[in-house]
């Protein structure tokens, strides 16, 4: 009982932070484009804490933590896609509603969302570097696995690894996370061996691991260990430089692995949704503070990708809708607004319906189930 109210403590602490940053991005552009907001809601359904600003806003914290949203005046929904009967609005009313803004201001609010959970990632990353600076696993070579895909490419121990394909690697884990993305695809590696410069092809090797929560996934080795820690401190400045780059390296992570998942060369068993994200945040909430800290800004990079992804019901659905408006001078017809709205929410519930079944098997909830019954 204990290990699961500190599971749902702290992945309720990591939601309700992700969605707060990520609604008052749309909060605070749309106060500035002059929008009226009605409610600002971290989670669904009833209303638990409530109270008004003194702009009318209603702040609110309802009972169904898994989400949340901010209602401008003269939205007939929370997600803003309709809009109540414009003649009964005055001409002033109209021009504090959301609708009622020119397709630039609507495209800045919409865009606010995501652009904010990228800064709280920069923010939480900085965070950790100006205060505990980066400790890593140096990218030496210290031994080489028998047999491996460096052996054969001629990697020898003392090696250090300086690049894969034009790109710096500066630890250990950069080298092991971009081989892990691998599907068995030659990559171009530059090393240092004892001050000579040296370019290598190596081909890693595909293997299926154990992804810590029951199930199995492959993953690209190169067959190399290393054992050698290093520690930078990292200045105020320098430690902003590195935060933006970490959200860059995110960035590139989830997008190569989602692309891998459309082409078919990686799982789709590896897309996770709520129950997982809670299970990842107990674990690592139980490790340090740090390492939560780090799991958020992850979280946050994700989410604020997820948004801008150009489906209806999304963030970047409404952009995608503003981008045709913008090129036709005038929105697109009603009739096709709610039909694309339609089909991206039907596009988001199955996407979280196949997720869930993907946590419930790979928690082995369902295994558990269907052993009760055998």
């Amino acid at each position: 009982m204990g290990t699961s109210l500190h599971t749902i403590f702290f992945f309720i602490v990591a939601i309700s932070a992700l969605v707060s940053v990520h609604e008052y991005g749309h909060f605070w552009v749309a106060r500035r484009c002059g929008v009226r907001v009605e409610v600002f809601s971290i989670g669904f359904g009833r209303e638990l804490i409530g109270w008004n600003d003194r702009h009318g806003t209603r702040w609110r914290i309802s009972a169904l933590p898994l989400g949340g949203y901010v209602r401008f005046f003269g939205d007939a929904d929370a997600a803003s896609a309709r809009q109540v009967d414009a003649s009964e609005l005055s001409p002033a009313e109209r021009r504090v509603t959301y609708q009622g803004q020119s397709v630039g201001r609507r495209a800045m609010i919409a865009a606010a969302g995501p652009l904010a959970n990228f800064v709280l990632a920069v923010v939480l990353f900085f965070a950790i570097f100006v205060t505990l600076g980066q400790r890593f696993t140096a990218p030496v070579a210290d031994r080489i696995q028998p047999g491996s895909a460096a052996e054969a490419a001629g990697v020898h121990a003392g090696d250090r690894f300086l690049a894969i394909d034009g790109r710096s690697i500066e630890s250990f884990e950069d080298l092991a996370l971009k081989m892990r993305l691998n599907q068995g695809t030659p990559v171009e590696v530059t090393l240092d061996r004892a001050g000579q410069r040296l370019e290598l092809t190596i081909t890693p090797t595909i293997t299926e691991v154990d992804n810590g929560q029951g199930g199995k996934q492959k993953i690209g080795i190169l067959g190399v260990v290393s054992t050698r820690t290093e520690f930078k401190e990292r200045g105020f400045f320098e430690s902003i430089r590195y935060a933006v780059r970490e959200v860059g390296t995110v960035v590139d992570v989830t997008a190569t692995a989602v692309g891998q998942m459309v082409a078919g060369t990686r799982g789709t068993e590896e897309l996770g949704g709520p129950l997982r994200i809670a299970d990842m945040s107990g674990r690592v909430a139980r490790q340090s503070l740090a390492d939560f800290i780090w799991l958020v800004a992850a979280l946050s990079v994700n989410l604020g990708l997820f948004n801008l992804l150009p489906v209806p019901m999304l963030d970047g659905g409404h952009l995608l809708f503003y981008a045709f408006e913008a090129i036709r001078g005038r929105p697109l017809g009603e009739r096709i607004q709610e039909f694309g709205f339609r089909i991206g929410l039907a596009m988001v519930l199955s996407l979280m319906v196949f997720a869930t079944w993907n946590d419930l098997v790979q928690l082995r909830v369902v295994q558990f189930i269907s052993q009760l019954f055998t």
